[in-house]
């Protein structure tokens, strides 16, 4: 078996990540790398359809391949996008993990945020969400149980908008951000690998159906190194 465009793969994931090659930067053509790799045209395309896979580069029709930028993850602050859906630009590099996923009764805080009377319950779903490896947010997910009556282990893993919207057929609207930075708290040492880092980057999620039903609180709480909050405002 042929496995020279794994080696080559593997040469150019190191200068990406090592910033020999940077973002936005073109690749050497399909030629040029054939003839720096000694190999065949055939190979060098395994290889690039791996990057691409993997979120290292982007393919554009007639300017060859571009670096994309792998030391951050652009996290749109407006938009209402799951995990999933931001993660699939990044292929294989992107992974959750499911820590909790149990029925409770909340605390008097969790009650204000989701703004429920004294005996309702709710989800609590804990999932760590890993790039390259490492773990770099931490999410803290509660959903109003009387609104979102069941919650499945494969959802959670998956995208619970999915599940939500195909499967309970409830519409998501919108949603009100709060964006702030913290001191790591013991949970977040337990679950991240911080690498000496003091802040931690939290943005709280209100979550509201389209009849204005608050329906979800989340914590998302990222690394600060590796993630950008990005928008786009136009003045009027």
């Amino acid at each position: 078996m042929n496995n020279k465009y794994i080696k080559i793969y593997d040469d150019l994931v190191v200068q990406i990540k090592e910033g020999q090659l940077k973002p936005n930067a073109k690749l050497p053509s399909e030629n040029e790398l054939a003839s720096m790799y000694e190999t065949t045209r055939e190979t060098i395309r395994k290889a690039l359809n791996l990057l691409s896979e993997h979120g290292y580069i982007q393919k554009m029709q007639g300017k060859g391949s571009i670096v994309l930028d792998v030391g951050k993850f652009d996290f749109p602050i407006s938009g209402l996008v799951s995990f999933k859906e931001l993660a699939s630009k990044l292929g294989q590099r992107a992974k959750t993990t499911l820590k909790l996923l149990e029925e409770i009764t909340p605390s008097e805080l969790l009650r204000e945020q989701l703004k429920l009377k004294k005996n309702e319950k709710a989800w609590e779903v804990i999932r760590v969400r890993s790039l390259d490896d490492e773990r770099v947010i931490l999410d803290k997910d509660y959903l109003n149980k009387r609104l979102i009556p069941s919650l499945t282990k494969e959802a959670c893993e998956n995208s619970i908008y999915d599940f939500i919207e195909k499967e309970l057929g409830l519409v998501i609207s919108f949603a009100k951000k709060e964006i702030t930075v913290e001191a790591p708290t013991e949970e977040d040492q337990a679950y991240l690998e911080l690498n000496g880092f003091t802040n931690i980057v939290v943005v709280k999620n209100y979550v509201y159906l389209d009849d204005a039903s608050l329906f979800q609180y989340t914590e998302s709480r990222h690394r600060p190194d590796k993630f950008r909050f990005v928008d786009f405002a136009r003045r009027k």
